[in-house]
């Protein structure tokens, strides 16, 4: 990818504004809507250093007796998915595997995690082994293990059968720096793989597509590559799932938190036919579809070789593609050479796509 990018500076209109006096789904999306949501609401009152980062989990540091600190990673994130059941996972599946991967994605090995459940009353007990089996298996594969929780039950109605919340703690590899505001101009974007499946998957289950797309959802832990790769010393500038919002939302975000432009090749964005097929004709951009099992990996032009074949080599990366590249201007936004050849600036999500999906 040698090619030169355009700027579009100046050519961009902003999005309208936006005022809600109560929430709407549509601020559960990770799209704009939940990011004004957080930034004019939560922030003012839990502002400090680490949060204001913006990663996906906190970045804490400890210092003992004179001793190299100890650096860690902290995250949590509920899980509130219907159904509880879909094609390639589930809630339980997804709950480890989404703080495995938020864990991850600061370079570092995740050790432990927590599980909080909130039951409906009338949930049988033999749908929650389904989901404490999918759990420990997910545990098991991602080499982490769950090691304290809570357990609260309210009345029928008051609930969807099931939420989980799950905290999970790691610790970062030795010399790692992986944020968000680490991307440098000429770093390679690649994707760890096709995206969509998971939106679909879920939309399918709920019996809204209307077919049978045969579409399952990406939900994996993805802890094992990186540590392949920060072991392989690849030069990783950034790591990032695009979930919630989608591949959009999230290099908008990358964009946003390290002053820079990233430039795409609709082109070389992998998506499936089965994909591709359900978003023409449900109206759905691809790029906004959410992912459980994919990764970003901004890495040092010259090592991206080393880092493509490393991720070849991992099931849950092995159609990886460069999908574009870090260029300086236009500051703080994502554009992308569309496949008939023009440029457009891809936003982030602006509203409600598919609640309840992770």
């Amino acid at each position: 990818m040698t090619q030169d990018y355009p700027s579009l500076q100046g050519l961009v209109c902003p999005l309208p504004l936006t005022h809600n006096d109560t929430i709407v789904l549509g601020h559960g999306s990770g799209g704009k809507l939940m990011h004004d949501l957080i930034s004019r609401h939560f922030l003012p009152h839990f502002n400090n250093p680490i949060l204001m980062k913006g990663d996906d989990a906190g970045l804490l540091q400890f210092a003992f007796d004179g001793q190299k600190s100890l650096r860690l990673s902290f995250t949590t994130d509920s899980h509130v998915v219907a159904p509880l059941f879909f094609s390639g996972g589930d809630i339980g599946r997804l709950a480890v595997c989404g703080t495995v991967n938020d864990i991850s994605m600061l370079g570092a090995q995740p050790l432990y995690l927590t599980a909080g459940f909130i039951l409906e009353e009338g949930l049988e007990i033999a749908l929650l082994e389904r989901v404490l089996t999918s759990m420990e298996i997910a545990a098991t594969e991602a080499g982490v293990q769950i090691v304290a929780g809570d357990t609260k039950v309210v009345q029928k109605g008051k609930a969807d059968q099931l939420y989980i919340n799950t905290s999970g703690i790691g610790v970062l590899y030795p010399d790692v720096n992986i944020s968000g505001s680490n991307a440098q101009p000429e770093d390679i974007v690649i994707l760890s793989g096709t995206i969509g499946e998971h939106g679909i998957a879920v939309l399918e289950a709920r019996g809204e597509l209307g077919f049978s797309s045969g579409v399952k959802s990406d939900v994996a832990p993805l802890n094992r590559i990186i540590a392949d790769l920060l072991n392989s010393d690849c030069r990783v500038h950034v790591l990032r799932d695009p979930t919630r919002g989608g591949l959009a939302t999230t290099l908008n975000e990358i964009a946003q938190q390290s002053d820079i432009c990233i430039f795409l090749d609709e082109n070389s964005i992998p998506i499936t036919p089965e994909v591709r097929a359900a978003c023409e004709l449900l109206g759905f951009d691809p790029l906004f579809i959410a992912n459980e099992g994919k990764m970003v990996v901004i890495v040092h032009p010259d090592d991206t070789q080393k880092t493509l074949e490393i991720m070849y080599a991992n099931p849950y990366s092995e159609n990886a593609k460069i999908v574009g590249r870090v260029q300086t201007k236009p500051e703080r936004r994502v554009l992308m050479r569309t496949v008939i050849g023009t440029t457009r600036v891809v936003e982030i999500l602006s509203g409600e796509l598919l609640p309840r999906i992770c």
